[in-house]
């Protein structure tokens, strides 16, 4: 039998703005978090019930400063939430108390709701029903029970075709109509829940990206259910996707003729598969096939903190950042510039296990090449835009003086490491900004500017790490012969490799950073 909403999944930018909002603000609980399915460096993050209830969920992709989507046909466009009709008025009181804007209440289809927008700009709406409670609601909170959020109260879709929409739910998921009002189709299921059909024809299609939904799931009591919507399914032109295993639920996804994902998710094995009930949430997990290890997903992964707990209070500076705190953090912070194509935190798990109590501070280049990160524009492989190399050094250095202030960083004990394009930016800015670096790992680098200011590099110490088969590994003996009539303390070693970082730069790295600390 099929009956009734699983989850909705949307997409976050901001993890922590999420978390406050969801497990503070509206006082879900957070039932699970995992590295995701599809791409194990994408945190998703799993709100519900005290159980985790098929049902209560809210999942949410952690996009960390993706590119925003765009609300419009094909896609979910508001999500609901029931609560208690009698709790209007304390939610609408508890939106002021945190300066939250809200609409309403208004009556919609006889019942109470209360409109409010998340971080991400998503539309979520309170209802007030006495239909859907759920059966283990949460009390973890700071709200009084009687108060609680019970469950997912429904969805709504938006549809350029919305009498194949509606056929396709009543076909092959269990809803009927219940009522019309205007453009909108209510559909209800056995469960109690609603999708909202509305006729979106004359708007824009919809674009994935932050800030919109990604798919609304349905419950399938077991995995025969799954097979035999499946089977269904192929008979028409909904083209199916495989079954998929999410650990937690057997899934199947499809397309609404509209355009919409949808998903048919089994209710077991559920949240309780891997924690406990009273430990649920508390501990990330992987998939099973994920390439990248825990050890390093952890490092990777946006970290977050609870409501009420300390957490890193991120600054709108020039350039998108990344902070990874250890467990035991000794009080060191080394500032990371990745190579051509990486992000904030591609050199993360490299770093760590260099020095594992280090704090990490990520940093994204801001040109680009192919739409992938670069720190500045080349003209080809050997040679690079002057212009723009002193604008994006000069920018940079703006953004370390904006970083020592908001976060409290010692710009004398900051260490930086850059890789190729990034390290390529920091022997530039040693000459350029000549009091910004005072120590630094350059992995794989050469000189890049095409004049060279006068710099008095003493007091600076570098370590550089070539390939012996790096065809820009031909130039490191140039650079460092530069860095050192400077005035600069130059180590520099060889690793048997190319231009690719491995595991043998970690000792080389560990052993000057010894030397450094003595």
């Amino acid at each position: 039998m099929v009956s009734g909403i699983h989850h909705v999944t949307a997409v976050t930018r901001k993890v922590q703005a999420n978390v406050d909002f969801y497990a503070g603000f509206l006082g879900m609980r957070l039932v699970k978090q995992t590295a995701g399915y599809e791409d194990a460096t994408q945190l998703h993050l799993f709100y519900g019930d005290a159980a985790g209830t098929p049902g209560s969920l809210l999942t949410f992709l952690a996009w960390e400063d993706g590119a925003p989507g765009r609300v419009g046909f094909g896609q979910i466009s508001e999500i609901s939430l029931s609560i208690d009709p009698a709790s209007i008025g304390y939610w609408l009181t508890r939106a002021m108390s945190f300066g939250l804007r809200s609409e309403g209440p208004a009556d919609e289809f006889g019942e109470p709701v209360l409109r409010l927008k998340d971080p991400d700009n998503i539309i979520l709406k309170l209802a007030g029903t006495k239909t859907l409670a759920s059966p283990a609601a949460w009390d973890g909170a700071s709200i009084p029970i009687e108060h609680a959020v019970q469950r997912v109260r429904g969805a709504t879709m938006l549809t350029e075709k919305p009498a194949e929409s509606r056929s396709f739910l009543e076909t092959h998921f269990g809803y009927r109509f219940q009522a019309n009002r205007g453009t909108i189709d209510r559909l209800v299921s056995q469960s109690g829940d609603v999708i909202d059909v509305r006729d979106a024809r004359g708007f824009w299609s919809g674009a994935p990206g932050t800030g919109t939904v990604d798919h609304v799931a349905f419950r399938a009591a077991n995995e025969d259910t799954l097979l035999s919507v499946r089977k269904a399914l192929e008979a028409t032109d909904a083209s199916p996707t495989n079954m998929h295993d999410r650990k937690y639920f057997r899934s199947l996804y499809a397309r609404e003729p509209g355009g919409t994902l949808v998903e048919l998710a089994t209710d077991k094995p559920g949240m309780t598969v891997d924690e406990e009930q009273a430990a649920l949430g508390t501990k990330l997990f992987s998939p099973p096939e994920a390439i990248t290890n825990l050890h390093d997903l952890k490092v990777v992964l946006p970290q977050f903190s609870m409501p009420g707990q300390p957490r890193v209070n991120y600054r709108e500076l020039p350039f998108v950042h990344r902070f990874y705190t250890p467990p035991d953090p000794d009080g060191s912070v080394f500032v990371l510039l990745h190579g051509s194509g990486g992000n904030e935190t591609t050199l993360m798990p490299l770093l760590n296990k260099a020095a594992p109590r280090a704090t990490l501070l990520g940093v994204r280049g801001r040109a680009t090449e192919e739409g992938f990160p670069r720190w500045y524009k080349r003209i080809t492989p050997f040679s690079f835009d002057q212009n723009d190399i002193k604008t994006e050094a000069e920018a940079f250095a703006a953004f370390i003086e904006g970083a020592v202030k908001s976060y409290g960083l010692d710009p004398q004990k900051v260490v930086y490491v850059g890789y190729s394009n990034g390290a390529n930016l920091l022997n530039s800015l040693l000459y350029l900004h000549p009091n910004l670096v005072h120590k630094a790992v350059l992995l794989r680098s050469m000189p890049v500017l095409s004049d060279y200011p006068h710099a008095d590099l003493k007091g600076t110490d570098l370590l550089v790490i070539s390939g012996k088969t790096d065809a820009y590994g031909k130039y490191a003996s140039e650079l460092e012969e530069r860095l050192k009539s400077s005035g600069a303390t130059v180590d520099s070693d060889v690793i048997p490799g190319g231009h690719d970082l491995g595991d043998a730069d970690i000792p080389i790295i560990q052993k000057w950073l010894l030397q450094e600390n003595r």
